[in-house]
């Protein structure tokens, strides 16, 4: 995959993401870019987000978005707001849609998730076939977020 520099830095009213990582996956991960999340007012680092890019087998119970807010940035709406910047560049790499999850007990991100408009598809703990399989692993909620005609 070849990836675009101009989704280095991006930003809106509220944060910036400055990229740390793009990785090319593998046989085992899809491609991915990987920032850290700053207040743009004050340049403080408030969490870091993921944007995998593409659709596999491991992606629907993983998701294309994965992020973390420090706990105490937690409950501005940060990761709402991040989500929304990468979703640009997975439009830019053509995706049509996004697969969000998280863990079953996990109500902020249930509510970021349904927030940014997703649709939830089934409540479910991913297989032993699952790439990030461990026991005990526990139940997911998956969603589909259309970004196509967004």
């Amino acid at each position: 995959m070849r990836f675009n520099e101009k989704f280095d830095e991006i930003k809106n009213d509220k944060i910036m993401l400055k990229i740390i990582e793009k990785n090319q996956g593998n046989e085992n991960t899809i491609p991915f870019y990987y920032y850290d999340i700053y207040l743009l007012n004050t340049n403080k680092q408030i969490g870091k987000i993921s944007i995998r890019i593409g659709n596999d087998y491991s992606s629907y119970y993983n998701g294309n978005i994965g992020f973390e807010i420090n706990k105490d940035d937690q409950g501005n709406n940060y990761s709402y707001h991040a989500s929304k910047l990468v979703i640009e560049v997975a439009k830019y790499h053509g995706m049509e849609y996004l697969n969000l999850s998280c863990e079953h007990d996990n109500i902020a991100s249930s509510k970021i998730i349904e927030k940014l408009g997703s649709v939830f598809i089934e409540e479910t703990v991913p297989p032993k076939d699952y790439v990030f399989y461990y026991e005990g692993i526990s139940k997911h909620k998956i969603y589909r977020l259309s970004i196509w005609l967004d």
